[in-house]
Formats: structure tokens, C-alpha cells, sequence
């Protein structure tokens, strides 16, 4: 009869160190290739199909893996939420580790799936409902006595480290830590994968790597951009290539021999974990398990492959200084100029036709008036305008006048906003306004769809990233941006206090300097003053002169935080046409003369095109200013 320790297998620590264990393949896609609709919970399986997963992770096991995921990968209170299965988080997670034990020999070591939250589209979720997702799933997952718990498809390594910090309050079973990049060497948020990597150890990680998004050569050029030592192993899961849509289904070309052949590749780099994401099979994973039958890891064989990696990067040139069509970036940035003496922004709002000449003889009278910038929105108020990056190039080439662009989150996503912004740095075009945007209901086109992939804090963010070169998928550029970038600041709130707060936010995030909304009140114009004296970057206090009564009446009633005063909207009582317009540059002459003493940062928005009336105000500020 055998002894107790004859009997006792491996814990997962120790099966890692001495062997690569094959990883199982998808489950989505391959419930998909079964038949089972897309937008359904497959988590919800565990309770209404558990049959049908089980026989998915019998056939995984059969074809050799010895590493088993969970059917969990989005069973977290979040995801759950969005097919109203919240309450049912505890059961289908239970279920899934029972499934997946049932399924298989015991020599298999069974891991608890748990996806990313954010997906690395950045939503405005507050962490606080992060933590409280992750922590319940995974006290659900350690209490079914999982081997390890696997965290796959993270993006950014702030939301893995939260996870892992989670996990080591819960539990000491082994944690894995995927990450989902491109053939980059960064994490989405920019951090290069040896720090990532190294960060993630010093939390308590056991094994770090890759998964989906890429096939096995996007993560081998992973593997290989990776430029400092590495001590933990890696699990590698990639997808089967690239997906293409055939006659109305997914279907994906990297077949079971390739996987077989980029296995050992895989091994060779150190990965001690070898696994398929979207679109493999039991057919990928038997191929993969019959390479790596022979294989015995070499332990310097991950250190040799980085070594490498280093002379490779070592000896490769380094890209041109950037150069850019139009470039001004020689010439003092505005945060430059306002730190030195009084520097004026007007605003001129792009036209709503095709007609550019009414906007481009205000931009040449602005030039004419010394205005340091022409600033344009991006579809303010969510009305469909000609776009801003064209007029900016214009302005640019035809009148040599700086052109600031305003960025909205509403109109674009992910890839669109990377993309204009490439376009802008292109164009030599380096000062931007990040903002929200007013959602496209209240706009002309209300059935078009608002996107906010990015609030305006983390488009601050990604627009420095650029900076940085890295590109939103935390890909290297080839060369550095150069965005010097504004937020925008609304001081017409009940408290201001919390407004700057959320302002001190912003700055946290990367912004250079700020833009206000306008302002009616020389008493607010001096709180504002007050209270912002403390930030490390300039404050442009927004001032736009009234164009008539009715346009006094719409804003002091209508536009939420406004206020006029009682007697500003006498002064404009009943003014129409150029007597309203005289009297609406006289107050905001006395507005100026206020400003003037407590901000070098002015910022002039004109209404209705009335591009004299800025043009009056700008002249005003040099003649109080004497230059």
C-alpha cells in the first residue's frame, strides 16, 4: 500500500517548478462554434447548462490540459449586473468551480477565472464598486478551494494590482496575472511589462503573462520586447489569430499545427504555462500537448531570450527628433507666455455650413488685434459644426495664428480619439482642450449615439501618454507628442470649493492649464482668484460679452451655474442688435478690469460670430496692459 506523501500531488507552486503544464482553451468561442448566441451569460451556464460545460472542460482535460479555468471570467457583480444576474453571483461561481472538479482527473489543477472590470475602457466606475466585485467573487472562488486564481484580459496595471492586493488579503494560493497587450511592451496604461511584471511580484504574484488580443506572434514579440529581468514564470494564452466574419460567423485561422509549432517557442521564453484564448480548441490544446510532451524547461532559457531581447534594443537606432508638417513647437507655449505677461484665447465657434469665410475673416481680425490663440470647440452644445482640425490647419497655414482644439469624449472613441489626436500632432497642431461634451440628445442630431469611451480626467491622461510615446494601448510611438493640454473649469456652482477640487483632479491627471466658463460677477471673478491661487498651473478665466437682452435672459435662466446680476440684466433689458452689443463689451470691459488684476490668463469667447466685439476686448486688454 502506497504512503500519504506517495499519494500527495504537487501543490500548483511546485508542479510550475518543475514542469510546463498545457493550459486549457476558450470557452466563448467555443460555446459560439457550438451553436450557443452571442450576448447571452455563458457564466450562467454553471446553473442553467452545467452539462454542456462540463463536457467543454472534459474535453479540454482529454485533450491533455492539466490546467483547467473556470467557467467565471465574468461572473463579478458588474458584469452579472448587465443580464440582471447579480444575485446569482455566489451560485454561478460556486457551480463553476464544482463543474470544472467534476470534469476532470486529479491530476489537474483547477484556477478561478476572474476578467478585468474595466476593460480597459476607463468608464467612470468608482473603485470603491471595483473592489467590492472583485472581493466577493474571489472569497466565493478560494472557499470552493480553487488551486490558484487566474486574472486574464487585464489592461491596465493599476486595475491588476488592485485585483492581486485583493487576492493576497484572501488568500496565499497562487495568483496568475494576464495581461491583454498589443505587440507593444507596455501595459494600456503605459507602464513598460518589466515593471509591470516586477511590480506585480513584489504584491505577491506567482506567474505573469499575456492572453487575447493577439495570436502567438504578437505575444512572443511581447515576450521579446520585454528589456529587464523577469524572475516569475510565464502563462502565455493566445488567441487563434486574428478573427474574420465568413458567411454570417466568427471563424479564426491559426490551426492546431502552428500552435503545436509556436509552443515550444513559448517554453523557450520561460513560459511554464501554455494555454489557448478566443477562437482555440481541443484540437489546438491536444496539438500544443503532444510538442510539449518531451520538453524539460531549461531554467536560463527566459533570461537568455531577454538578454537578447537587450542587445537587440541596444543596437537599434533611435528614431528622428520629431518633425511635424507646420511645426510650431519651437515657439513658447501659452502656458510659457502667461507666466510671463497677459496672454488672450478667443473662441470663435466653427460655422454650421460649408461656408468658412465669416470664421476666417474673424480669425484674421483676431491676428490682426494681437489674440495670442483662436480656440474652437468640438461640437459644443453637441450641434454638428464643421470640424475643428480642419480650421485649426487653416489658420495654421493661411494666417500663422496658434489654433487651440478643442477634444470632445462624446464624439469618439478609443481609436478615433488616438487617431485625431496622431492627425493634430501631424498637422504641428499642440494645444488642446480635453473636454466631456454635452451628450447628443440635447444637439441636432438626437438619435446619434454619445460614446464617452473617456472621461475628460482620463483624456487628459492618455493624451500625456502620448507625450510619453506610448499610444493608448500602451504600444511605443516612434517619437514623443508634444500637447501642451487645457481642462475645462465651470466656477458658476453653488460650491466652489468642491469645484476646484475636482479641478486639483484634473491637474493630478496631467493638465497643463486650465480654461474657465464664463463669468458675470467681479465677486466671483476674485473667489475664483482666491481660491485657485494654490494650483501649479495657470487658470484662464473665461469672459464672454453679452450680445443682447434675450441673450442675457437665456443665460441667467437656462444655463444651469449662470448667474447675472440683477443690474447687468437691466443694462440689457430690451437691447437688440449693435445698441445691445456696445452695451454687452461695456460690461465686459468692467469685467476685464477686475480680471485683469488677479489673472495674466484671459480667455474671450465670442457669441453668435460677433467676432468684433472680441476683437474690441482683446485691443482693451493691451491697452490696460500697455503692450
Amino acid at each position: 500500500m502506497m504512503g500519504a506523501e506517495q499519494l500527495r500531488r504537487p501543490n500548483l507552486r511546485e508542479a510550475l517548478a518543475e514542469r510546463i503544464l498545457v493550459g486549457d482553451g476558450a470557452m466563448g468561442t467555443y460555446l459560439y462554434q457550438m451553436g450557443f448566441p452571442v450576448g447571452v451569460s455563458y457564466e450562467e451556464f454553471n446553473v442553467l447548462k452545467p452539462e454542456v460545460i462540463e463536457s467543454v472542460h472534459r474535453h479540454y482535460y482529454e485533450a491533455g490540459a492539466r490546467l483547467i479555468e473556470t467557467n467565471t471570467y465574468s461572473a463579478n457583480l458588474e458584469k452579472l449586473s448587465k443580464h440582471g444576474l447579480e444575485d446569482e453571483m455566489e451560485a454561478i461561481n460556486r457551480a463553476g468551480v464544482r463543474i470544472a472538479r467534476s470534469a476532470v482527473g486529479p491530476d489537474a489543477y483547477v484556477v478561478g477565472s476572474i476578467g478585468s472590470i474595466r476593460d480597459g475602457k476607463r468608464k467612470n466606475l468608482r473603485t470603491k464598486r471595483v473592489i467590492n466585485a472583485y472581493e466577493k467573487q474571489m472569497k466565493v472562488l478560494v472557499e470552493e478551494g480553487v488551486d490558484g486564481l487566474l486574472f486574464e484580459t487585464f489592461y491596465d496595471l493599476e486595475e491588476m494590482k488592485l485585483a492581486v492586493r485583493i487576492a493576497r488579503e484572501l488568500t496565499d494560493i497562487p495568483v496568475i496575472c494576464q495581461f491583454a497587450v498589443e505587440d507593444a511592451g507596455r501595459t494600456a496604461d503605459g507602464i513598460t511589462l518589466a515593471d509591470a511584471f516586477n511590480q506585480l511580484q513584489a504584491l505577491g504574484a506567482d506567474v505573469v503573462g499575456f492572453n487575447c488580443r493577439s495570436g502567438p506572434n504578437g505575444i512572443m514579440r511581447s515576450m521579446d520586447s520585454i528589456s529587464a529581468p523577469v524572475a516569475l514564470p510565464f502563462s502565455v494564452y493566445p488567441n487563434a489569430g486574428i478573427p474574420d466574419y465568413v458567411d454570417g460567423k466568427y471563424t479564426y485561422s491559426a490551426g492546431p499545427e502552428y500552435f503545436a509549432e509556436c509552443a515550444r517557442k513559448f517554453a523557450d521564453r520561460g513560459a511554464r504555462i501554455i494555454g489557448g484564448c478566443c477562437g482555440t480548441t481541443p484540437e489546438h490544446v491536444a496539438a500544443m500537448a503532444a510538442s510539449l510532451a518531451n520538453y524539460v524547461p531549461q531554467p536560463g532559457a527566459a533570461a537568455a531570450a531577454k538578454r537578447q531581447s537587450e542587445l537587440v534594443r541596444e543596437n537599434t537606432p533611435k528614431p528622428a527628433e520629431h518633425a511635424s508638417y507646420g511645426d510650431i513647437h519651437q515657439e513658447p507655449t501659452l502656458v510659457d507666455l502667461v507666466k510671463e505677461r497677459h496672454t488672450v484665447i478667443v473662441e470663435l465657434d466653427p460655422p454650421r455650413d460649408l461656408d468658412i469665410r465669416k470664421f476666417m475673416e474673424g480669425a484674421a481680425a483676431l491676428r490682426e488685434a494681437r489674440a495670442d490663440a483662436v480656440t474652437m470647440a468640438d461640437n459644443s452644445l453637441a450641434v454638428t459644426r464643421m470640424s475643428n482640425i480642419a480650421l485649426a490647419a487653416l489658420l495654421q497655414e493661411r494666417l500663422d495664428i496658434r489654433p487651440l482644439v478643442h477634444i470632445a469624449a462624446r464624439d469618439r472613441n478609443l481609436i478615433g480619439t488616438q487617431s485625431h489626436m496622431m492627425g493634430l500632432d501631424a498637422l504641428g497642431i499642440d494645444h488642446v482642450l480635453a473636454v466631456t461634451g454635452d451628450p447628443a440628445r440635447f444637439g441636432d442630431l438626437p438619435d446619434s449615439s454619445s460614446v464617452y469611451d473617456l472621461t475628460s480626467f482620463e483624456m487628459i491622461r492618455m493624451i500625456k501618454q502620448l507625450n510619453e510615446g506610448v499610444a493608448f494601448s500602451g504600444k511605443p510611438l516612434k517619437q514623443k507628442a508634444k500637447f501642451v493640454v487645457g481642462a475645462a473649469f465651470n466656477p458658476n456652482v453653488k460650491h466652489l470649493d468642491k469645484a476646484v477640487q475636482r479641478l486639483e483632479r484634473k491637474i493630478a491627471s496631467g493638465a497643463d492649464y486650465i480654461m474657465t466658463q464664463p463669468v458675470y460677477d467681479t465677486g466671483l471673478i476674485e473667489r475664483i482668484a482666491e481660491s485657485t491661487k494654490h494650483l501649479s498651473v495657470p487658470v484662464f478665466i473665461g469672459i464672454m460679452p453679452l450680445a443682447n437682452g434675450r441673450n442675457a435672459e437665456y443665460l441667467h435662466n437656462e444655463v444651469p451655474g449662470i448667474q447675472l446680476s440683477d443690474d447687468v440684466r437691466a443694462r440689457m433689458a430690451g437691447l437688440e442688435g449693435p445698441e445691445g452689443r456696445a452695451e454687452g463689451v461695456k460690461i465686459a470691459k468692467e469685467l476685464l478690469d477686475c480680471a485683469l488684476q488677479h489673472f495674466n490668463g484671459i480667455y474671450l469667447i465670442t457669441p453668435f460670430m460677433f467676432y468684433d466685439m472680441a476683437v474690441q476686448l482683446t485691443e482693451y486688454v493691451w491697452e490696460k496692459t500697455k503692450r
